[in-house]
């Protein structure tokens, strides 16, 4: 992935983590974003590439999603 910012070229870094919620999908994808953010700084996008669950009794009880995240090197 190249991305342009004015008429520099930068480079961008993928890393793959999961996130995980005991609500939702959508809210494991914003852990993961979040945790991401406390350590890589310039975060561009994030792609979901799949969800899971953990079933106890029947029941979801936790909610997973692996993503990749976008960051611009500096």
């Amino acid at each position: 992935m190249e991305l342009k910012r004015g008429g520099d070229r930068l480079a961008v870094k993928l890393i793959e983590l999961m996130g995980s919620s005991e609500k939702s999908w959508d809210d494991a994808v914003e852990e993961a974003v979040a945790k991401a953010s406390n350590s890589v700084r310039n975060i561009h996008g994030v792609d979901v590439l799949g969800f899971k669950a953990k079933i106890e009794n029947g029941k979801i009880v936790q909610y997973r999603a692996d993503v990749k995240i976008a960051f611009v090197l500096e």
